[in-house]
């Protein structure tokens, strides 16, 4: 495994597009539980209770699904310098220095081989409780509001690309992340690799493009504290009409308990409770799952249904 080089402190928001703005806003806010922290004409910023910046989530009116760009907060303005450095020096698109928004100052930003934006930046606008939205507890960055699933935090992103080794090769440069699992398959192709920046198993992934797309999502992640919070979101969706795609289930891969859905405009949605599993070992290997150990399924739970392998946004036309 390589060396984490610490200069990338945290995934901090994933811009998600929609085109269907308000039917996805309300789905957010009401049924999924994350807060609006902001607004403004094309964008909603929005956050999980204990989040301590302003937004983890931007969801933005496009003609389209999908995502938008995935931003990284850096450890330093040193580590910044540093990440733009490694970049620039880089054989990967650098788009250069760009305004923040409501939630952060200048970013700079780059695209994988696929075409996802990502932005790395550090100064951030911290979350300021209002009225009624502080913490019973100083250590807390809000008050558990109790509204819908209401997940703790943004765990992870799931990208779609057409070839997961060259988006392996830039994320270790570009971003200093170091892989923890990954899939092997027969045909010498990497089927899927697992980043982390920090200690916690993972917050990116990148699987293999299997529906014909670009630069498309998979999926994009919120932890949960228990399993009993999924199972209960799983009683919010159905009451509300969410399309519930697979799960409750148990991943082989990072062993978290899952279940993913389908906001309104098409995107997926999961809720994990991925933040109990962290890696200490400074020596760990990458753990390489075999296609035949693919082929056994998820740890337990039904078969993972087939839509998983080729539904991503934006939808490919003809196909979804």
């Amino acid at each position: 495994m390589t060396d984490l080089c610490n200069d990338i402190a945290h995934l901090a928001h994933v811009e998600v597009y929609t085109d269907q703005f308000d039917k996805s806003l309300d789905f957010f806010t009401r049924v999924y539980g994350l807060t609006v922290s902001g607004q403004d004409d094309n964008s909603a910023y929005l956050r999980a209770w204990d989040e301590y910046e302003f937004h983890s989530l931007k969801l933005t009116r496009h003609h389209t699904t999908g995502v938008g760009h995935i931003a990284y907060r850096t450890t330093s303005p040193e580590a910044l310098e540093r990440r733009v450095a490694a970049i620039e020096a880089s054989p990967y698109k650098k788009i250069g220095w760009v305004e923040g928004d409501l939630g952060h100052g200048r970013a700079y930003r780059f695209e994988d081989p696929f075409g996802h934006v990502f932005e790395i930046y550090w100064d951030a606008v911290h979350f300021k409780p209002g009225p009624g939205e502080e913490p019973a507890l100083k250590n807390y960055a809000s008050k558990f509001h109790s509204q819908g699933a209401c997940p703790r935090r943004i765990d992870h992103v799931n990208l779609l690309g057409e070839n997961a080794a060259e988006f392996r090769a830039c994320i270790e440069t570009c971003l200093g992340s170091r892989v923890s699992e990954y899939i092997q398959l027969d045909n010498g192709r990497i089927g899927g690799v697992w980043f982390t920046c920090n200690n916690k198993s993972y917050d990116l992934v990148c699987t293999e493009e299997r529906g014909g797309g670009h630069g498309r999502l998979h999926h994009v992640t919120y932890a949960t504290d228990q399993r009993e919070d999924i199972l209960r979101a799983a009683d919010i969706f159905l009451n509300n009409g969410v399309f519930i795609e697979t799960g409750p289930h148990k991943h082989a891969i990072q062993g978290s308990f899952f279940l993913y859905v389908w906001e309104p405009a098409g995107n997926r949605i999961e809720l994990a409770n991925a933040g109990a599993r962290l890696i200490l070992q400074p020596d760990w290997e990458p753990v390489a799952w075999t296609e035949a150990d693919r082929k056994k399924g998820q740890a337990w739970g039904l078969k993972t249904i087939e839509s998983f392998h080729t539904h991503g946004t934006p939808p490919v036309a003809g196909k979804q």
